[in-house]
């Protein structure tokens, strides 16, 4: 045997032993898709088990989610109805004069909900259904690329716990499949996020400028570190123009649909950036909260799961290796969005939506980084201390799922009775055709139009002392889309005509009784008759923990729950007056 190749034998069988995870041939395997650990795209996890898993539940999220902001129903279910049946209500938002939400978003969905509508005829819940699957398809799609990215990049485990998280998580859960453009945001963040991880740079950003004119504006601060890393390390001059020609193109596509529906030479994306950045606008009017509202809400939404999150940065340092930069890069925007949001007054919980996935790669990477705390580089034997916190990681997972069910179990049997209720309207037509449906204080938790079945010809809304500016129903007279009626303001003043003056005009009335001592109408047995009651969890005289976690026979003991109600006017002598 030569010198030479006994040195070579000598070398082969030393070579595992000097990839320590520090040599530079070991980062560059980390660096690529399928390099290190066997957990490339023959040993990662494959496209069919994270795209059915998801399948399931986001099919579940869009037959029982709840429609958790008025914002929802008035900014895009109601102008998408009016663009398929002509009807619906308009906000000040969408007057001509302030033209601030974008129609070109509406006919993303409008490509979906018009052939549905076509499909189902006068079934128009069916077309409701139709949209919330379509959303929750694109979860599906961009949520499951993240998912093969994490795999390819950092193996089975991390993929595994994300995918968990990703299904069983309340904040998921409700968003996934949410008609809001910070859902939109989410799909978007998700994707670019995951072909970031792939080394896609020019797709990556190309989907993070069409997140931001698109989906939300003001969430390009969520997609900062990942675009300015695919810039530098990317081919620049590719990358760069991939980002700029889809901005190019999405603006110019936002324009056209906004002087088509406007009317005017608009523009609703600069028109909101000028609202509420540049001067003018007054979102404190809608509402303010408290520094530690998105801290309470993302407890609730994620439980333990947001703790482990936000301690990220602190397991950076044992992780390095593993995770720095690039999960550090794709985790960050959690940091980044949760300061900014913080520090504004006008707080909202669907503003947290565009981080979600983001939140559950982030405590799914502490989760997997629990043995590192205690790994001993020099040894290759395994302490007690790493084989407990090995021990523990499934326990964790586990104690995070159970409590997100238990969340999304307490939100959909607490708060499920309005839908449930609208629902009851298209087995009553013998109320004859003509009807007229009102709604007083529960103006809020009215599910869009497309609940409203034929026999009903209007709905109105009643005064219950609510002082604020109410949606109008979009006015063909004015112009429809293109209308500015007087009644709109951006001061969120109430107009004297938003409400039905004479209530004897109602044949139907929806209310939601919390037992208070002052009266609802529907206790007036002369007058109405219950078509359909529903218990429906009273917040205020309800403990915060066990109105927010379904705790097995606490939650309907501790709970206080009221009604809400299906009403209809009992049949009179003398037929009623219809002036509003």
């Amino acid at each position: 045997m030569s010198l030479s190749s006994a040195r070579q034998r000598r070398a082969t069988a030393a070579s595992p032993l000097t990839d320590d995870g520090y040599a530079k041939d070991a980062k560059d395997r980390r660096r690529r898709p399928g390099g290190g650990d066997g957990d490339g795209e023959d040993g990662g996890i494959k496209w069919f088990l994270p795209f059915v898993a998801l399948g399931l539940l986001r099919h579940m999220s869009a037959s029982s989610n709840l429609i958790h902001d008025c914002d929802e129903v008035f900014n895009y279910w109601e102008p998408l109805h009016f663009l398929l049946y002509r009807s619906g209500f308009q906000t000040w938002e969408y007057s001509s004069d302030f033209a601030l939400r974008s129609y070109l978003y509406l006919i993303i969905h409008a490509l979906v909900a018009g052939p549905a509508s076509l499909i189902f005829g006068e079934h128009k819940v069916r077309v409701f259904y139709s949209v919330r699957i379509f959303l929750g398809l694109i979860s599906i799609i961009t949520e499951t690329v993240l998912v093969v990215a994490l795999s390819r990049r950092y193996g089975k485990r991390l993929a595994c716990y994300v995918l968990a998280m990703l299904c069983l998580s309340s904040g998921c859960f409700f968003a996934s499949t949410s008609f809001l453009p910070s859902s939109f945001s989410m799909y978007a963040v998700t994707l670019s996020s995951a072909l970031f991880l792939l080394e896609k740079y020019a797709a990556a950003v190309a989907v993070a400028a069409a997140g931001v004119i698109l989906g939300w504006p003001f969430s390009i601060l969520v997609f900062l570190p990942v675009t300015v890393y695919s810039l530098i390390r990317g081919p620049f001059g590719r990358v760069f123009l991939s980002g700029f020609l889809t901005s190019l193109s999405v603006l110019a596509l936002s324009f056209i649909a906004d002087y088509h529906y406007y009317g005017r030479l608009t523009f609703s994306v600069f028109n909101l950036l000028k609202y509420n950045v540049l001067g003018g606008g007054e979102s404190h009017l809608y509402g303010t909260e408290g520094p530690s509202f998105y801290f309470r809400n993302g407890f609730n939404n994620f439980n333990f799961a947001f703790i482990l999150a936000l301690l990220f940065l602190g397991v950076v340092p044992f992780a390095k290796k593993k995770y720095a930069p690039d999960l550090l890069i794709v985790v960050s925007p959690v940091y980044i969005w949760l300061a900014f949001m913080s520090l504004q007054a006008h707080k909202e919980e669907r503003f947290l939506y565009p981080i979600y996935t983001l939140i559950c790669v982030a405590a799914a990477a502490v989760i997997d980084s629990f043995p590192d705390f205690f790994h001993d580089k020099y040894s290759s034997d395994q302490s007690i201390f790493e084989k407990i916190a090995k021990g523990l990681q499934p326990l964790i997972l586990g104690c995070i799922l159970c409590a997100s069910h238990s969340r999304t179990f307490s939100m959909l049997n607490g708060y499920g009775a309005p839908l449930q209720i609208y629902h009851h309207l298209e087995y009553h037509e013998d109320s004859g055709p003509g009807s007229v449906l009102c709604v007083g204080s529960e103006w809020h938790r009215y599910p869009s139009s497309f609940f409203i079945p034929s026999y009903i010809s209007e709905v109105r809304w009643i005064d219950d002392g609510f002082r604020g500016l109410l949606p109008f129903p979009f006015n063909e007279t004015l112009g429809g889309t293109t209308a500015a009626p007087s009644y709109f303001n951006n001061k969120n003043k109430a107009s004297e005509e938003q409400y039905l003056k004479d209530i004897g005009a109602c044949t139907l009335l929806v209310e939601l009784d919390l037992r208070r001592p002052y009266p609802s109408r529907g206790n007036d047995l002369k007058t109405w008759e219950a078509l359909a009651a529903l218990p429906f969890l009273d917040r205020e005289l309800s403990p915060a923990l066990h109105r927010s976690f379904f705790v097995p026979y606490k939650w309907q003991q501790n709970n206080v729950f009221g009604l809400y109600k299906l009403l209809r006017r009992l049949p009179t002598d003398k037929p009623q007056s219809r002036d509003a």
